[in-house]
């Protein structure tokens, strides 16, 4: 079972940037199709970003596309999420996760999921 841990999180105010780190445990990380997904309170799991075992292939949600990032570096085990010109409405709690099949924007699609970390934009 794959264990995930974010960071990166933090206070920040509009316009600002961040970068959010997902460290994986597993030797076969390189193997894993990977998901960056956010909560806000009160709010269902949305789909952020997604990256392909290689790093060839990446998406996005419609709301981040052109400002957001998602990258990986298989030596380190390790996905990032780039994010810049932040928004307010981008206050959340975001999460990486291993995709197990299907939808790749459904959060129903994705397991061992990090603790989360929190992203807060002030305006």
């Amino acid at each position: 079972q794959v264990q995930l841990v974010e960071s990166g999180g933090g206070l920040v105010q509009a316009g600002g940037s961040l970068r959010l780190s997902c460290v994986a445990s597993a030797r076969t990380f390189s193997r894993y199709f990977m998901g960056w997904f956010r909560q806000a309170p009160g709010k269902e799991r949305e789909f952020v970003a997604a990256i392909s075992w290689g790093g060839g292939t990446t998406y996005y949600s419609d709301s981040v596309k052109g400002r957001f990032t998602v990258s990986r570096d298989n030596a380190k085990n390790t996905v990032y999420l780039q994010m810049n010109s932040l928004k307010p409405e981008d206050t959340a709690r975001y999460y990486c996760a291993v995709h197990r099949g299907g939808d790749y924007e459904s959060p129903k699609s994705f397991g061992s999921w990090g603790q989360g970390t929190q992203v807060t934009v002030s305006s």
